[in-house]
């Protein structure tokens, strides 16, 4: 049997298995409205009914200025609330659990969507741009630069995840992950190479976690105590001088004594950096962080069902998630469970039972 697909439990939420969807901005709110629209329904429910154990919704910002683009989806209104509980029953119908990746892009906000052909760096006000924000005025590379936050703006951010983190609870989502990776607000305080401040929210090691510490707590005491949080996290900037590994083991001891459940281990983002891409290039960091006594999630250019029931035999995880795999294979735990050997442990919907692996028929094909 492959541990892949064991249930995994987390407070009070099982997970059918180990396999989780990584959260993936699609920039598809051409209203620019951060309301999720059918495009976001059929998305997520297709990895749903593909046998993901759970689905963590995209980048969802908390604030407007907070979305990466202006096509970001968002929490920070009951539209948005009562659009993504579509999404979310319909993945719950298809037996998966459901999160959302509440998040605040600060200094990498504003920008032109990534998607072909589209222009590229910060979108202009005249465009439907806006100020972005970050702790310190430091630009990223080819972006404008960010206002400082004050302390009524960083009170500001903490209660908006607050209230955000309520309206995911209304929506029926199973699962919260607040993003602290990738160089967007919450990460960028903990950088000495983006936070140059010198109160309460910088300095050394208490200083730049003090808002990722805030706004868990605050998230915690409004997401019901039965419901796992999660974090993403970037273990390590990839450079001198930068947030470092053994800083993300500290903190990931930090973050489960106030109540968080697992840590989403990812890497880079907040400067520009050669970062050694391969197979599995981020799972050492993923152990480094579990070693401290949470739980992880492993992420990185995990593709092949082998390679992820590894990831947990040597126990550098406790789950898989799995980002541009996905996007090519909606289904990717059906082909998981019959390559690992235990087809019969695949998830299908009735209808597709006529395709499921391995490829036996049954009875004539009708209709």
């Amino acid at each position: 049997m492959s541990s892949l697909f064991d249930p995994i439990t987390v407070r009070g939420l099982t997970i059918p298995n180990r396999i989780f969807l990584s959260p993936m901005c699609q920039y598809m709110c051409e209203r620019r409205d951060g309301v999720p629209t059918d495009w976001h329904l059929v998305h997520y429910g297709a990895r749903a009914a593909g046998g993901f154990g759970l689905v963590v919704a995209e980048a969802t910002a908390v604030l407007p200025e907070g979305r990466i683009s202006p096509e970001d989806c968002g929490l920070w209104d009951d539209a948005q609330r009562d659009a993504w509980a579509r999404v979310v029953d319909f993945g719950h119908a298809q037996g998966a659990r459901m999160g959302v990746q509440l998040a605040h892009a600060g200094r990498k906000a504003s920008v032109f969507r990534g998607h072909p052909g589209a222009h590229s760096g910060s979108v202009p006000a005249a465009d439907g741009g806006w100020q972005t924000v970050a702790p310190s005025a430091v630009a990223f590379p080819g972006l404008a630069t960010p206002a400082e936050l004050g302390i009524d703006g960083i009170t500001g951010v903490v209660d908006a995840f607050a209230a955000a983190a309520a309206r995911a609870d209304a929506a029926g989502f199973d699962v919260i992950e607040i993003h602290a990776a990738h160089g967007y607000l919450l990460f960028e305080f903990l950088s000495p190479l983006s936070n140059q401040r010198t109160d309460l929210y910088g300095g050394d090691f208490a200083g730049r976690t003090r808002l990722l510490i805030e706004t868990v707590d605050r998230v915690r005491a409004v997401w019901p105590a039965t419901k796992p949080l999660f974090v993403r996290l970037s273990a390590t900037e990839w450079v001198d001088g930068g947030w470092t590994v053994e800083e993300s083991a500290r903190l990931g001891a930090l973050l489960a004594a106030h109540g968080v459940d697992l840590v989403d281990v990812s890497s880079g983002g907040n400067v520009l950096a050669k970062i050694p891409l391969g197979p599995g290039y981020q799972v050492p960091l993923a152990r480094a962080v579990r070693e401290a006594g949470v739980p992880t999630a492993a992420v990185g250019l995990i593709t092949e069902p082998a390679q992820a029931q590894a990831v947990l035999d040597e126990g550098s995880a406790d789950a898989i998630m799995l980002g541009r795999v996905a996007l090519r294979e909606p289904a990717w735990p059906a082909r998981a469970a019959a390559e690992l050997g235990n087809p019969d442990l695949a998830r299908y919907p009735a209808a597709y039972w006529r395709g499921r692996w391995p490829d036996v028929v049954v009875q004539p094909e009708r209709g």
